[in-house]
């Protein structure tokens, strides 16, 4: 047999490539030689491993030179050999067996040690509390060792400074893993004649989770009495299955807290966790229970992922895999599952079966003999495939004869050697015996047999064969490869036909007989789907969780548990309140709305299936039922806030739990301390404080105490605080002032907050006149204190700007006039940030003009009370204000209410707000209070009136809106008048127009008019005085309506006859008519009329032409009047005149009758041209006609300068009608504008020209001249 190694044996992942030590390489040779020394009968033994006699069954281990058992040893044939590549046996470090914690004694030892695989071979480093160990710095303290892959920690002679966490930390190229273990050392002494007093506080409650996150949750842990070097034992329990710390579960303890924290949920981790504290004398439990919601499926619809995946009847081959079926479908039935296996150390899944299987439980076979296994299971349905499981525990695929087999040393490593013999004689097995059906579904059949008894030294393995019942057609089922287990799984059969099964063992030396045949078995599911869960009844628990109870399922078999589900009343949504089967049947189900009506049902699970669902429960609504609270926590930062000869005042800090119920108050007890060695306790107060300050009396001056608080609520006395520091009686002569006391903190938002103090009760030499706030980092150094004002504030509140995320904790000084004294103790730490559900004070003002305060809060609790404080100092029974539940509503708003309103929620996470009322608020309000209470209409306009056609009046208003319920009354002169013959009233509530029509005013209706309106309480009214001139101007104007519109019916004059002066001296005497027909006439008194025509008669006109003309219209209809008095019109009667009169008709004008005067003015006739462009040296003549009566006086002008005549400028003026313009030798300088101005007693006129001089050889321009 060659020296090397066998491929076989590298590709297995428990096998070691790495530079092994020459004391293993020495073994395995020696195992070689031992095992070709047996191959070939020699009697001669082998150092280190033994050669086993002839026909004597070999015990598959193989040990070194110190009979410690390094593995265990498989023979293999060689015809199965195969060439794998090395590199894939690659892996990161892997714990096979990780360190276990422990609890010693002083003076003993300890040795952790772990078995951790990969390749290459990994670096393995201890720490202590993450602090790397060096063996070789303290050789006496710790020993280090590695061998064979098998690593130990050795402590030696174990002290109370040895009680740590240990971390075993495993690196290669691959990657690291790490490993925890505790140890945990007793001090006998300390325990002995020591009662120890266990209290769990600040415990955890329900929790939920989500598939993939991590979460943590713990107790805080008081011991009493406290003892530096005591530590006690820390057991965590899942349903009631003690845990250990594994990469799925994480367990810490920092000497007075006890945390799990559970790393990558899976829908296993859910159920009942419980924490146990044991001590000397005795122990302390707390429970709650963790759920774990699916994580959100890849595909919508999807069902969740299996749970629960374990491994079963292992063998070399074969492997029964199982798991539970998830709650939730995604909204269809799962059609069935699928099974993946991969070899440990391995990345590759594959998919064991083709179709997917119903049945929770599925063999799987086809595995390689030594190595090791992992499983994972997904769900199916019609919308796709589910998040795979949680993997399951490694298997190793071996005979369970030799995973049982007792070894003389180490226990069990996981560690696996394959090794090669050569097969030597062999005999014929024999039948194997006892062959059975063990399990049988619609999709397989699994045999289970005995080995024969005879089956020489080799070992055995079998082939399987079947036949129809009714037949003894034999057919070898697995005619490529035989099994070598003593199970088989037979897929491919026709469900509902019954088949009888047989096995023959074989080996080299040939095929056994068969063993006797199966009874007949029919292939379908012999395990039925459960029925379902009888009558369902919920009851009240908490007020967000109710205890549901139900029937159990009769005749289930191999029932695995319950899933129930909830649903709000009325809707159809139905959402599961466990993801775990639960065994029993009664469910606590968490994570309800309170007040709001739920209903349950209940499924049975087996591995058939999920039952049908339970009767829908009755309807309960979610609401806390009595629940008797428990007793406070210690509380905790004793102070002295003022100290004399005979007396101290304490301060402490209120409990971290109160224990569900207010507290009534607490108990201070103290003991003297002489030479440091502590006294008996005292009461020093047997009434309980409400207080958290309290002054102990009685005191010795210059004795040495401690002092302890207990707290105290309905459900009895807590537990005594931790001993306070020593503090001496000894009289305060300091001048500056004690450090305030009792910092809250409220109103904590995302960028501020409110705090709150109580002043010192030490008061210095003088009063204390203001306060300075400090603030820092919670995690930052002492000396990073700063001050948030600069000034001193003389209030006991502040409210103070953050930065939004960040934590911070606040102190408080106290200055008088002698200084700033002794900082207060800080709060705790304070984050930055608004709580999800966080509201704001509201002011409101109801329909009855009443202001209030109010504020909701969205956490409520059965015990929470709404405090109310006016500048952060409660109010109990304000006289000006009335205090509701969740409000308070002021009486009769005044300055006197003006401040800052602030409301505390008592049992909540800190709810508070406040709202500050200013003077300008106030006002608003109030104006705002008085609409309400006396709401007014709002009118667009005023009540107005206005005149119609014929004289008619019509009052009326409009309002701004007004619902159809409005109503209005018309009053005069306080007397209701209604609709009827005189008055017609109108009121369209769509517009809002109110009106009231009259047809005349008579004397009777002079006085106030009003209009009274109404809109459920709001209420409006309107009015419009009419009396004296204002009445009676309207009745002449109604009057004159009503003639006018009687006139207008026949022939009438739309404007009056009148006279104008045209532009041309023309005097015209016009009028406008208008409904004129051919039968209507016109008559000029003085003027001759007849037929729409006008007979022109030009006369002399003179003074005696003075007098009074008139125009009379008239028809059938009637006549109309117009006249004009031009005795008094000055010049337009003078001699001269000349006159005509017509009548004109036009579709724009209307109809028209003229009188027309033509008077003589003066007036430029024309000759004159706009532009006179002249050659320089010419001579220039301009010539014009002027007409006018008298004769008009002319003027000249050169740029609106008169001119006069000489010898360049000749001007003339002839026989009162020519004027002449003449410019002698013409030069560039008489360029420019001129005008002649003609002017008589009738008028002016003017024209104007312009002369534009150019010089020869030049083209003339124009040029712009100045007007």
């Amino acid at each position: 047999m060659s020296g090397s190694i066998p491929f076989y044996q590298k590709h297995h992942r428990h096998y070691d490539r790495g530079n092994r030590s020459r004391e293993t390489e020495s073994a395995i040779s020696q195992y070689q030689q031992s095992s070709n020394t047996y191959s070939s009968h020699s009697s001669k033994s082998t150092k280190g491993l033994s050669p086993l006699p002839k026909r004597v069954k070999p015990t598959y281990m193989a040990m070194d030179k110190e009979n410690q058992i390094i593995g265990y040893v498989v023979p293999i044939f060689r015809e199965y050999h195969k060439r794998l590549n090395e590199d894939s046996l690659m892996h990161i470090p892997e714990f096979v067996i990780k360190p276990r914690s422990h609890t010693v004694w002083e003076k003993q030892c300890v040795r952790l040690h772990c078995t951790i695989s990969g390749w290459p071979e990994p670096r393995v480093v201890w720490y202590k509390n993450n602090v790397s160990i060096d063996p070789m710095a303290t050789p006496e303290k710790y020993k280090v060792e590695s061998s064979y892959s098998v690593h130990s920690l050795e402590i030696n002679k174990c002290d109370f400074d040895d009680t740590a966490q240990y971390r075993v930390s495993a690196m290669n190229s691959k990657g690291e893993t790490s490993a925890f273990a505790s140890v945990v050392v007793k001090t006998p002494c300390l325990e002995y004649g020591v009662t120890f007093e266990t209290h769990l506080v600040e415990k955890f409650g329900v929790s939920f989770g989500r598939e993939g996150e991590t979460l943590s949750f713990g107790c805080s842990v008081i011991i009493y009495p406290s003892l530096q070097r005591f530590q006690p034992e820390i057991e965590w329990y899942r349903d009631d299955k003690l845990l250990v710390p594994s990469k799925w579960v994480q367990m810490h303890w920092s000497g007075d807290r006890a945390t799990l924290t559970l790393s990558h949920l899976n829908k296993e981790d859910e159920g009942l966790y419980t924490l146990r504290v044991i001590t000397k004398s005795g122990f302390e439990t707390h429970s709650a229970y963790v759920f774990v919601r699916d994580a959100d499926a890849e595909v919508a619809g999807a069902p969740g992922a299996p749970l629960d995946v374990h491994s079963l009847d292992a063998n070399k081959d074969y492997v029964i895999v199982t798991w539970k079926q998830p709650a939730v479908d995604g909204g269809s039935p799962i059609l069935g599952y699928f099974v993946d296996r991969c070899e440990v150390g391995m990345t590759h899944w594959a998919q064991c079966n083709d179709t997917p299987v119903k049945f929770a439980r599925f063999p799987v076979t086809g595995l390689v003999e030594g190595r090791s296994y992992v499983f994972r299971v997904r769900a199916v349905n019609k919308a796709g495939m589910s998040h795979p499981s949680r993997v399951s525990e490694p298997v190793a695929a071996m005979d369970p004869a030799d995973r049982t087999r007792k070894g003389p040393s180490a226990p069990w490593t996981g560690q696996i050697i394959v090794t090669e013999e050569e097969p030597v004689e062999g005999v014929v097995p024999g039948r194997p015996c006892d062959l059975s059906v063990i399990e049988a579904t619609k999709n397989y059949v699994v045999l289970s047999w005995k080995p024969p008894g005879e089956k020489g030294h080799e070992g055995v393995m079998y082939y399987v064969e079947k036949c129809v019942s009714g037949t003894d057609s034999w057919q070898r089922v697995n005619t490529e490869i035989p099994v070598k287990s003593p199970r088989f799984a037979l897929f491919d059969l026709a469900e509902g036909k019954s088949y009888r099964f047989r096995v023959r063992c074989c080996n080299s030396a040939g095929v056994g007989e068969p063993s006797e045949p199966t009874e007949a078995t029919t292939v379908g599911d012999k395990l039925d789907i459960p029925s379902a869960p009888g009558r369902v009844v919920p009851t009240r628990n908490t007020d967000t969780s109710v205890v549901v109870s139900w029937e159990a399922s009769r005749d289930a078999k191999e029932l695995v548990g319950y899933y129930i589900e909830s649903n709000i009343a009325g809707s159809n949504t139905w959402e599961p309140c466990n993801n775990k089967p639960v065994k029993g049947t009664r469910f606590i189900c968490h994570g309800l709305t309170t007040d709001e009506s739920y209903v349950f049902r209940v499924r049975a699970v087996n591995a058939a299936g999920i039952s049908e669902f339970s009767q829908e429960s009755e309807a309960i609504k979610v609401k806390a039922c009595f629940v008797m609270p428990a007793s406070p926590t210690p509380p905790y930062g004793i102070t002295v806030l003022e100290c004399v000869r005979d007396s101290m005042v304490l301060a402490w800090k209120q409990p971290t739990f109160i224990g569900g119920a207010d507290i009534t108050g607490y108990f201070v007890d103290y003991r003297e301390v002489i030479g440091g060695v502590p006294g008996k306790w005292h009461e020093a107060n047997i009434k309980s404080v409400s207080e958290r300050a309290y002054r102990v009396s009685k005191l010795k001056e210059n004795m040495l105490y401690q002092f302890q608080v207990r707290a105290a609520n309905m459900a009895g006395v807590g537990i005594p605080s931790l001993p306070s520091e020593t503090f001496k009686c000894e009289e305060w002569t300091i001048a500056v002032p004690g450090p305030p006391h009792d910092l809250q903190v409220q109103e904590v938002r995302k960028d501020s907050l409110v705090l709150l103090w109580k002043p010192p009760v030490y008061q210095g030499r003088d009063p204390v006149n203001g306060y300075y706030i400090d603030i820092k980092e919670a995690e930052a150094d002492f000396e990073m204190w700063r001050g948030v004002n600069e000034k001193a504030t003389d209030k006991t509140f502040i409210k103070v700007c953050m930065h939004m995320g960040e934590s911070y904790v606040f102190r408080v000084r106290a200055q008088n006039k002698a200084g700033v004294g002794k900082a207060s103790d800080s709060t705790e730490p304070v984050e930055a940030v608004t709580k999800p559900g966080t509201a704001e004070i509201v002011v409101n003002v109801d329909d009855d003009g009443v202001i209030s305060l109010n504020f909701e809060c969205s956490n409520l609790t059965a015990d929470s009370k709404f405090v109310w404080s006016k500048n952060y100092v409660e109010m109990t029974e304000p006289e000006r204000m009335t205090l509701e539940t969740k409000g308070t509503i002021f009486k009769t708003p005044s300055e006197e209410d003006l401040g800052i309103y602030s409301c505390f929620v008592t049992h909540t996470d800190g709810a508070s707000a406040s709202y500050t009322l200013s003077e300008e608020t106030l006002k608003e309000l109030l104006k705002v209070s008085h609409d309400h209470k006396f709401p007014i209409i709002p009118l667009k306009t005023e009540l107005a009136v206005e005149l119609l056609e014929k004289g008619r009046v019509r009052f009326w208003l409009q309002a701004e809106k007004i619902s159809a319920n409005g109503k209005a009354e018309y009053v005069f002169n306080d007397n209701v008048v209604h609709q009827g013959e005189k008055y017609k009233m109108n009121f369209d509530k769509n517009t809002g127009i109110i009106e009231m029509f009259m047809e005349s005013l008579g004397k009777e209706d002079e006085g106030t008019f009003t209009f009274q309106l109404q809109d459920g309480k709001a209420t409006n009214q309107s009015s419009l005085v009419l009396i004296g001139d204002v009445f009676k101007q309207l009745q002449k104007e109604s009057e004159f309506q009503k003639k006018e519109w009687i006139r207008k019916q026949g022939p009438h004059f739309v404007e009056y006859l009148g006279y104008e002066v045209t532009p041309e001296c023309c005097v015209r005497l016009k009028c406008k008519v208008a409904n004129m027909k051919k039968d209507s006439v016109a008559l000029w008194y003085n003027l001759i009329f007849n037929e729409f025509c006008v007979c022109l008669c030009p006369w002399q006109i003179s003074k005696k032409d003075a007098g009074i003309y008139e125009v009379v219209l008239k028809d059938d209809r009637g006549k109309d009047t117009s006249t004009l008095n031009l005795t008094d019109q000055g010049n337009i009667a003078e001699k001269g005149f000349k006159t005509f009169a017509a009548f004109v008709s036009s579709a724009d004008t209307g109809n028209r009758l003229i009188l027309m005067f033509f008077i003589d003015r003066a007036r430029v006739a024309g000759g004159l041209p706009d532009v006179v462009t002249i050659q320089e040296g010419k001579c220039l003549n301009l010539t014009c006609n002027i007409w006018g009566e008298p004769i008009p006086e002319v003027t000249w002008l050169k740029n609106e300068r008169e001119m006069v005549s000489n010898d360049h400028y000749i001007l003339k003026f002839e026989s009162g009608k020519f004027a002449s313009f003449t410019i002698t030798s013409v030069s560039t300088s008489d360029s420019g504008k001129y005008s002649i101005l003609v002017k008589n007693k009738y008028g002016t006129e003017s024209g104007d020209f312009t002369v534009s001089v150019f010089i020869p050889d030049e083209e003339p321009v124009m040029t712009s001249l100045p007007l």
